[in-house]
């Protein structure tokens, strides 16, 4: 799993030694920023919330991902170079205009824009003095449009952005080369094409475009951060622009985290930022081939759930090879933003629920003494929220600020169904006397009709640096468990005392396996039952597998809690666990 590495280093404040002064708390080793100057430098794009992704670039000619994403036709279909370049002559988008991309994003209501000024098949989308394979000098369009939609952005008050990937197919000096590229390596080095030319290529991208609100990393999977010379690459970065965002895909943690194509199932720890990236339909980059689109409800829920989360959104669309954002994707981001100009209140500015699991079928956020309700089905009985502390002054539906009835019992509110019900979601904004104050209950497992828990990741209590739900295939895992801190707790409910075989449902790659892992549990008499087991290999981090530990776990009647940590020293990371299933011994039924 190509993420993990990057999850692994996730920078952690509670990992920082203490200081005197709360406000001095190092944020970042890199930059030497406290507490207080990290949240102002990226204050922007914790309000945003929302921004558009691009892909853009010659792989538009063919247009083709019946083998693999359309951006990756290089690869897809293993061509040598000269093959390829052939794309670039056909690549001549007279239809681009960038005042109505911008206006796109703006009407859906999205707050920035990142776009591919270079891709993994090495093509540059804007004016280089580094190499002739550019949109300028190799295409018959002969223009930047980089520089057309940089200027186009601050005047429509969207913050532009550059994705960059520092793997490149093309360029001699790269390493490794693919496997059917026939041109001899000969002298090719890796650190000839990061001080040569990522690095002039970077300058180039920050002194020529304005103000650039974020470098968008990626393709650094081939090589650690040492390798790529990260650290020096991101203080290159900053010393040209100090203000300017990067994210975690050069093996360095810097400003926030990028999980791709998923939605974290809960914040990720100790505040750190984050960013979901997303396709409309199953492909980066422009694909005449795909038309299998996500519907307008769909994404706006995603970005509800994001927001409740703490995140932000990167949505994207694919232009064509003549320059023209599909109409497919521009439909449903109109959709979106017609939802957001009612809605947005509930999105911009706002942080991560103060539940850890959502109450109803929908999401919260928050922001200052407000919360916002994004209820996707309204539930018959009224609405209920359990564990509110803080007094409820007034509830109204954003849609037309019209007061709903409401009923604040003790920590349960109960709010009556609005005048006005949107079936994709209805917001309700709860003015509070002051910041939301939760007690949350956290679910107890229960036995099942055989005897039997289901311990699953959905109902875990996560602590740690690392640790964090995920999902594969759509099902929900505890994975980046990197930490030796990381831990998942569940608290489990048995009528009687029994002793119980253990199932684990779990995946680990090759060269991870072999760390040590605990299950534990601790009854109300304070005794620990313990088993200790060595984490197989099972092919690799999204390869699943069940297997019975040997030994017994051992419950109290009543209440336990069960813990699943690191045993001894770590290396690399420890497991991605879907279930663990606690049957009763023989010997115990």
């Amino acid at each position: 799993m190509k993420l993990r590495s990057l999850a692994a280093c996730a920078f952690c404040l509670a990992a920082l030694p203490v200081v005197v002064q709360a406000q001095q708390l190092m944020v970042n080793p890199n930059t030497g920023e406290t507490q207080q100057q990290f949240a102002r430098r990226t204050a922007w794009w914790r309000k945003a919330k929302f921004g558009m992704f691009i892909h853009w670039g010659i792989y538009s000619v063919p247009a083709d991902s019946r083998h693999g994403a359309a951006e990756w036709y290089f690869s897809n279909e293993h061509m040598q170079v000269k093959d390829y370049e052939k794309f670039a002559p056909l690549f001549n988008p007279v239809d681009f205009n960038a005042a109505a991309w911008v206006k796109v994003a703006k009407d859906a209501g999205m707050k920035y824009m990142v776009i591919t000024s270079k891709h993994h098949d090495g093509f540059c989308m804007f004016n280089t003095k580094y190499t002739n394979y550019n949109i300028v000098k190799a295409t018959p369009f002969h223009h930047d449009p980089m520089k057309d939609l940089s200027a186009a952005a601050r005047r429509q008050g969207l913050t532009f952005c550059f994705y960059y990937s520092i793997m490149d197919w093309h360029n001699p000096e790269y390493l490794p080369r693919r496997s059917w590229d026939v041109r001899s390596v000969g002298k090719a080095s890796l650190d000839t094409y990061i001080h040569d030319y990522l690095e002039p290529q970077l300058r180039e991208l920050l002194t020529n475009y304005g103000p650039i609100g974020i470098i968008w990393f990626d393709g650094g999977w081939e090589h650690t951060g040492a390798q790529l010379h990260s650290q020096e690459i991101n203080r290159l970065i900053r010393s040209i622009q100090p203000k300017v965002m990067i994210n975690d895909r050069d093996h360095e943690p810097q400003d926030y985290s990028t999980p791709e194509q998923t939605i974290p199932a809960n914040a990720l720890p100790n505040g750190r930022l984050w960013e979901t990236c997303m396709t409309m339909n199953n492909t980066w980059g422009y694909s005449a081939n795909d038309h299998d689109f996500k519907s307008a409800p769909d994404l706006i829920r995603k970005l509800c759930d994001i927001a409740s989360k703490g995140g932000n959104f990167l949505l994207n669309v694919g232009p064509d090879s003549l320059g023209r954002i599909p109409q497919e994707e521009v439909d449903r981001l109109e959709a979106i933003g017609r939802w957001m100009k009612v809605n947005g209140d509930s999105i911009y500015g706002t942080t991560k629920s103060p539940w850890t699991r959502p109450q109803f079928d929908g999401r919260c956020t928050t922001k200052g003494s407000n919360l916002y309700l994004q209820v996707f089905n309204w539930p018959e009985g009224g609405l209920k929220l359990q564990g509110l502390q803080t007094h409820v002054k007034g509830v109204s539906a954003l849609a037309d600020g019209d007061a709903v009835r409401f009923l604040q019992v003790g920590d349960l509110l109960t709010i009556d169904k609005p005048s006005v019900i949107d079936p994709t979601a209805t917001v309700l904004q709860v003015r509070l006397a002051g910041a939301p104050v939760v007690t949350e209950v956290l679910p107890q497992v229960q036995a099942s009709a055989d005897g039997s828990f289901s311990l699953s990741a959905a109902d875990a209590t996560l602590g740690g640096p690392g640790i964090q739900l995920e999902s594969h295939g759509g099902i929900q895992n505890i994975g980046y468990w990197s930490d030796s801190q990381d831990q998942a707790k569940w608290l489990v409910h048995a009528e009687t005392a029994g002793k119980y075989q253990v199932q684990i449902e779990w995946a680990c790659d090759t060269g991870d396996a072999g760390n040590m892992a605990q299950i534990q549990a601790v009854g109300k008499s304070g005794a620990a039952h313990g088993l200790q087991v060595s984490v197989p290999d099972t092919g690799g981090w999204d390869t699943f597998a069940t297997a019975t530990l040997p030994g017994s776990l051992s419950l109290e009647p009543g209440e336990n809690r069960v813990s699943l940590s690191v045993a001894g020293a770590l290396h690399g990371a420890l497991m991605n666990v879907r279930v663990i299933r606690l049957i009763p011994s023989p010997s115990s039924r």
